[in-house]
């Protein structure tokens, strides 16, 4: 069932913030970290909110260079179609048609928002609205119209509260900030008063006194605060924000400075959560390093300026927890929860946002933090031409970009490569030159998905072992109608019961699945290797698996064991559903023979042994141990070409957020395994090769680098010879591929010239410590963690404190 989250914050955040996103980068500081042409004597508030101002507009820039004139195409189209569509007459109850009644919270606050695009567009030089006494007379008049009847102290919240204490007081914070040369003074004092009501500080929920605010939400809030203290000339308001973001009044128990062991926030290991079990890097997180970033390049060298010491944990997270997940310049789904259900919230442009934050983070940085991610947001631009960054940002972000890109002295960094198993959030990413796979798992900790208000109607098995798979080649395959399109029974990786499901998240509020597993999780090995595992015990069907990946230079190993159902319906494991788009009609090579390309195509493909797709790589069915002991040998393989045509309304419904009735068509090529009704302790093994020609796989297939040496309920088991390297999952004591473990636990061990590498996690948390016995002699511990103590010898043996860990790795080298 689904479980209501009174914590969480209104789907309509994205909406809001990602359109404005760009327009709340910083300008960049001078270096006495003052704004650019500030007097050494001005009025610290006056200063402030032209430093605040220019956040908004990016100030002065080139109207002739055609990156900026597109930028301000952008933002004058946007504005002038809100501008004429508003409503200036006498009587009127709303200032759009399509946002009437102006009480209802989401009507206003989106109204608040449209106001601010016209406000910024009125405020940046090059609009057709730029500097206009009529729009600016308009404006003044439609702020008093909704504080009047719709938004004022005398109203009691209703309906969703993030309307009434985030979005509208910043987008009328942000409006009054553009416009406050003409706001009369009495007005001034209302708009304030009305913030003050509903967002009175950071530190809680306004209609929820006793919830404190964490994460995005207290920095959301930390803004608003210091935008409020600002333009009411306040100190002690400004105070109040600045401590919001240390959470003072709470002893730092909520800091966004501090690495948090559960609940909201960043993790050491890079994960981040909001909702209490939602992994939330690309959206929340990513508003957090925005808002946080932003708040203190806006307070910089005054009296109210952040200096705890601990912010070096919101500059460790762009190479912790951003870094790894955003791929040439796209923030990967596995990470944006419902966000994904979003038309006008797609991979590239949350990836665009969230680059345009670690840029503004960057103009207050040290050094050292500055210039890596200076380079790193280089080499994201640069390689992702499918959608140009510089086309999907505002003025001030460009301006920001294309400094970074003219100046010779920043290198473009290369892409980044390695194994990221991130224990606190049940995300695994494995990163390659060429291209990046992502899982997205889920357990008792870990939210399978979020859903709510409308949105992520269809994301039942998104966190069911879903495997992205990331091409540098290929960089629209998840943001070009994918999530509108795509048959949500089918996911890629994951093993499922083809029962109907009906829509989730339609009703008010948001709310989270978390299933009852307590495996989910890995170990990574030499930041190169890594293998993971998760129980599957899945919602609303009898269906149990035990599933298992292996992560190699090239290659992805999935193995699945103990399949059980018994409700009488069919079981698939999905290998591959690839989004062809519009007219796409790769070739599908099956044993060296070429498929049909016709769109409607199926086949079974009994006894396959490897299959390509091309522009994709190559698919291997190895020889499963579980299915050669059964007798029936072989992959139960099917493939289908057909064209699937959905809505983004039908997975999004929200008030702000929905999608459109626009149909969209893309064409899916789609392999899967197919277990049989109610299966008993049926298995799977493939091997997933991105990038591989079919040559090569034809070759990998026929030559067998790496072997399958077990798959049961008892352990799951690869070897690659190559690499000297042994990885298993176990999943209860027992030996497998010469390894012996007392318990649950997951193992890899890499024999090479300079010794041995050893990794051991226990992703379900569930002991105190596991043993592992090795099947050769170590003579000595050259290094190792304080947690892990080997007893050397013939048959060396392990021993690993795993109590307490949260899933993380433990490592060791010996000799």
């Amino acid at each position: 069932m689904r479980m209501p989250h009174s914590g969480s914050t209104g789907p309509r955040r994205r909406t809001i913030l990602a359109a404005s996103a760009a327009a709340s980068a910083l300008v960049p500081l001078a270096a006495g970290g003052t704004a650019w042409g500030a007097a050494p004597d001005a009025d610290p508030y006056d200063t402030l909110l032209a430093r605040a101002a220019a956040q908004l507009t990016g100030g002065a820039c080139d109207a002739a260079d055609p990156d900026f004139a597109a930028a301000l195409k952008v933002l004058d189209t946007q504005a002038s179609g809100w501008w004429k569509d508003l409503d200036r007459s006498a009587g009127r109850t709303a200032l759009w048609a399509d946002l009437s009644p102006a009480k209802d919270p989401g009507n206003f606050g989106q109204s608040y928002t449209r106001l601010r695009t016209i406000a910024t567009a009125w405020a940046t030089p090059g609009t057709s609205l730029s500097g206009s006494a009529e729009a600016a007379d308009a404006l003044l008049d439609a702020l008093r119209f909704l504080h009047a009847d719709a938004y004022n102290p005398s109203r009691p919240e209703s309906g969703n509260w993030w309307f009434w204490e985030i979005g509208a007081p910043r987008a009328l914070m942000d409006t009054c900030v553009l416009l406050r040369e003409k706001i009369a003074a009495a007005d001034l004092a209302k708009y304030v008063s009305a913030v003050a009501k509903f967002c009175p500080d950071p530190d809680r929920r306004t209609n929820a006194p006793t919830l404190s605010e964490t994460g995005a939400n207290r920095a959301d809030k930390a803004v608003i605060v210091a935008l409020r203290g600002l333009l009411a000339r306040d100190a002690a308001t400004l105070a109040l924000a600045r401590d919001g973001l240390s959470d003072v009044r709470d002893k730092g128990r909520n800091s966004l400075f501090t690495y948090v062991t559960s609940g909201d926030g960043f993790y050491e290991d890079g994960s981040f959560v909001q909702h209490g079990s939602v992994a939330y890097t690309g959206t929340y997180g990513s508003v957090l390093l925005g808002s946080a970033g932003q708040l203190i390049a806006l307070l910089a060298d005054s009296e109210w300026a952040v200096t705890d010491p601990k912010t070096s944990v919101l500059y460790e997270a762009v190479d912790r927890t951003f870094s790894p997940v955003v791929f040439d310049g796209l923030m990967m789904d596995a990470l944006r929860g419902r966000a994904i259900s979003r038309e006008k919230a797609p991979d590239h442009k949350d990836g665009a946002v969230t680059l345009t934050n670690i840029l503004q983070l960057a103009d207050g940085a040290p050094a050292a933090y500055a210039e890596r991610w200076r380079a790193l947001a280089k080499g994201w631009i640069r390689r992702n031409t499918s959608h140009p960054y510089l086309g999907l940002v505002g003025v001030p972000a460009l301006a920001r970009a294309k400094a970074v890109l003219d100046d010779d002295a920043v290198p473009a960094t290369d892409r980044l490569t390695g194994h990221f198993a991130f224990a606190d959030m049940d995300r695994v990413v494995h990163r390659r030159p060429g291209w990046a796979l992502t899982l997205s798992l889920s357990s008792k900790r870990i939210a399978a998905y979020e859903a709510g208000n409308g949105e992520n109607l269809h994301g039942w098995y998104t966190g069911d072992g879903m495997a992205y798979l990331y091409d540098g080649d290929d960089l629209g395959q998840f943001g070009d109608g994918f999530w509108a399109t795509v048959d949500p029974y089918r996911l890629p990786g994951t093993t499922v019961d083809t029962r109907t499901r009906a829509d989730i998240g339609s009703g008010g509020g948001t709310g989270t699945y978390r299933p009852k597993n307590a495996v989910a999780g890995g170990a990574a090995l030499d930041d190169r290797f890594g293998a993971a595992a998760m129980e599957l015990l899945a919602d609303g069907s009898t269906l149990r698996a035990k599933k298992a990946w292996f992560f190699l230079d090239n290659a992805v190993l999935a193995l699945g064991a103990d399949i059980t159902a018994s409700d009488g319906r069919s079981i698939e494991t999905v290998v591959e559903n690839r989004n062809l788009y519009e007219d796409g009609a790769p070739r599908l090579t099956v044993d060296g023979r070429r498929q049909p390309t016709r769109t409607g195509w199926s086949a079974p493909l009994p006894g396959a042994r490897w299959a390509h797709l091309d522009g994709t790589g190559g698919y291997v069915f190895p020889d499963d141990p579980a299915q050669s002991s059964s007798g029936r040998g072989g992959a139960r393989l099917h493939a289908l070409r057909d064209e699937r045509t959905g809505a983004w309304q039908d997975i999004n419904t929200g008030a702000d957020t929905g999608g459109s009735t626009t149909l969209v068509t893309r064409r899916y090529l789609t392999l899967w395994l197919d277990h049989g009704v109610s299966p008993a302790a049926s298995s799977y093994a493939y091997v997933l090769l991105p990038g591989a020609s079919a040559a090569a796989t034809a070759v990998w297939s026929h030559s067998r680098p790496v072997r399958v040496l077990a798959n049961t309920a008892t352990a799951q088991a690869v070897e690659a010879r190559r690499h000297g390297l042994v990885a298993a999952h176990f999943w209860q004591p027992g030996n497998a591929a010469g390894l012996t473990a007392s318990g649950p636990c997951t193992v890899l061990v890499r024999r090479g010239s300079d010794g041995v590498s050893l990794a051991v996690a226990d992703p379900g948390r569930t002991g105190t410590s596991v043993t592992v016995e090795l099947p050769f002699a170590v003579r000595k511990v050259v290094r190792a963690d304080d947690t892990v103590t080997v007893t050397p010898g013939r048959r060396p043996v392990v021993t690993v404190r795993v109590d307490g860990s949260r899933g993380h790795t433990h490592t060791a080298h010996l000799r």
